[in-house]
C-alpha cells in the first residue's frame, strides 16, 4: 500500500516563511510526479506546484517568486519552501503524487491527508 504523510505545515505571520514536506512510503515502483495543492474554506482546491521525475516545474501565478518545489527521487520525497507568506496563502495544503506501485500496472494518484498552514499577525 502506498501512502504519502505531509508535515511542516504552522502558524506564521505575514512575510514569515515554512517548509513543507511530503514522504511517499509503501510498494513504490516508480513516481512519474509529485506536488502539492491546497484548499481555503469555501474555495476549490488548486495547483500550487508541481514537479515531475525528469525535472520539469510548473506553479500557480499567485505564488511564482515566492515559493520553491524539490524533489529528491532517492527518499521520495518533495518540498515545498515558502517564503513572504501572505494570509491568501492560509489554506490545508495537500500533497499529491503520480505513482505506479508493484501491485499495478499503471500509474495511480495518491493524495495525503493534508495540512495546516495559517498566515495571520
Amino acid at each position: 500500500q502506498v501512502q504519502l504523510v505531509e508535515s511542516g505545515g504552522g502558524l506564521v505571520q505575514p512575510g514569515g516563511s515554512l517548509r513543507l514536506s511530503c514522504a511517499a512510503s509503501g510498494s513504490i515502483f516508480d513516481i512519474n510526479a509529485m506536488g502539492w495543492y491546497r484548499q481555503a474554506p469555501g474555495k476549490q482546491r488548486e495547483l500550487v506546484a508541481r514537479i515531475t521525475s525528469i525535472g520539469t516545474i510548473a506553479y500557480s501565478d499567485s505564488v511564482k517568486g515566492r515559493f520553491t518545489i524539490s524533489r529528491d527521487g532517492a527518499k521520495n520525497t518533495v518540498s515545498l519552501q515558502m517564503n513572504s507568506l501572505k494570509p491568501e496563502d492560509t489554506a490545508v495544503y495537500y500533497c499529491n503524487a503520480d505513482i505506479r506501485s508493484y501491485e499495478h500496472s499503471q500509474y495511480n494518484v495518491y493524495w495525503g491527508q493534508g495540512t495546516q498552514v495559517s498566515v495571520s499577525s
